[in-house]
């Protein structure tokens, strides 16, 4: 039997009819389990081999040349120590070659197309917007090479470029993917645990005073962004309903049925998938009529198969205007929402143009009453609507009052 060196596994003769196996078989510095097999080509390699069950099991150590012999038998005992252990270097090569594959922005696809059928559309695009744009660093990684503290860095990154509340969103948005990816099998762990959050959403209950929504409306540039800020603010709807309206949600805005102007959201393009009917106040009216309709186009913001996409840059250069204590869009709604109560709107009414299910439709009490207040929410959209002009003029110099309701 041919004592392995150095030298000899260089000169290792193939088989007559293919490879050949040669064990190492030095009695002092010789592994049990560790061989060198020689191609019908001259290829050679170390490998180990070892009983599992009734069959036997082989794995490759190094290519000689590559690995002295030496190198290759401390390589071995460690494997087959491992191998004793439970562990099976097979296993952890397949497991390595998947992960290898699995790369972050493939990985992110799939799991988009996976969510599709059960996300809205809006939350779809937001998923989107994080994990192919936020998250793009992260593309040819692979997703098992991502983690916590390449996480928390680019957290940072986003935070510092898009704010603290998009970083936030960004962070939850990947733990989901994450969460996604163990039930997937594609991984073992959620590395997104345990990174900071930029905010604690401090920002959720700032109301917006009289002053600071002049301000926001007269700082406005003219175009779409504008148009869009003041119709959340006339109108309390979120963003992304307002950002992505059609025309064939939007009807009565000619003079001759001003005074039933409305839009109407199906229920595909609400949070709560209910339909909704948002009254137009004549400011409102106003605000949408200046919109230009493209002909072939029913979104009335944005470019493209979208609606409105540019609201991170367009209130960046809004903020840089205005110099306002942080507040986001999400305020509008609110302020809106608490100014209501203060002009003497009833509570259920104002739940009723926010499209919220709670407090006196929810529950059995929401079961029973299927009142939309349709001619309450006009009356009290239109009273809001009021309320700005009025504060408009007023920030012009004019000497107006605004009646509350009785």
């Amino acid at each position: 039997m041919t004592k392995l060196t150095n030298e000899t596994v260089r000169t290792l003769p193939a088989g007559p009819k293919g490879d050949a196996i040669y064990p190492d078989s030095d009695a002092k510095q010789g592994v049990p389990g560790l061989y060198v097999r020689v191609r019908k080509s001259g290829a050679r390699t170390y490998v180990i081999q070892w009983r599992q069950g009734s069959g036997q099991r082989r794995a490759t150590v190094g290519k000689v040349g590559v690995l002295t012999l030496d190198d290759a038998r401390k390589k071995a005992r460690k494997l087959l120590v491992g191998i004793d252990e439970g562990n099976d270097p097979i296993a952890a090569k397949a497991r390595a070659r998947v992960s290898n594959k699995l790369l972050f922005e493939a990985t992110a696809k799939d799991y988009l197309d996976a969510r599709a059928a059960d996300m809205k559309a809006s939350s779809l695009d937001q998923c989107r917007r994080h994990l192919q744009l936020y998250f793009k660093p992260f593309n040819r990684l692979a997703i098992s090479k991502i983690d916590r503290p390449l996480i928390a860095a680019e957290l940072r990154t986003i935070a510092k470029a898009r704010g603290a509340v998009q970083a936030d969103r960004s962070r939850s948005t990947l733990s989901a993917f994450y969460a996604w990816c163990i039930g997937e099998g594609y991984a073992n762990e959620n590395p997104v645990i345990g990174t900071n959050k930029a905010s604690a959403d401090v920002g959720r209950d700032r109301v917006l005073t009289d002053a600071e929504l002049v301000r926001i409306w007269n700082a406005l540039p003219a175009g779409s962004y504008s148009r869009i800020v003041r119709l959340l603010m006339l109108t309390g709807q979120r963003r992304d309903e307002i950002g992505a309206l059609r025309w064939s949600e939007v009807s009565g805005l000619s003079p001759s049925f001003e005074e039933k102007s409305a839009i109407n959201l199906p229920k595909e393009r609400t949070k709560n998938s209910r339909p909704h009917l948002v009254p137009l106040s004549p400011q409102a009216v106003a605000v949408l009529s200046e919109a230009i309709m493209i002909e072939g186009r029913d979104l009335v913001f944005g470019e493209g198969q979208g609606g409105f996409s540019g609201f991170s840059k367009c209130k960046e250069r809004l903020d840089a205007k205005l110099d306002l204590p942080a507040w986001t869009l999400h305020d509008l709604r609110r302020t809106m929402a608490t100014r209501m109560a203060d002009l003497g709107v009833q509570p259920h009414v104002i739940e009723a143009v926010l499209n919220h299910v709670s407090g006196h439709k929810s529950g059995v009490a929401g079961i029973y009453n299927r009142s939309t207040y349709a001619d309450e929410k006009r009356a009290a959209l239109n009273l809001w609507g009021a309320h700005i002009a009025t504060i408009l003029a007023r920030a012009e110099g004019a000497n107006v009052t605004l009646l509350k309701r009785a």
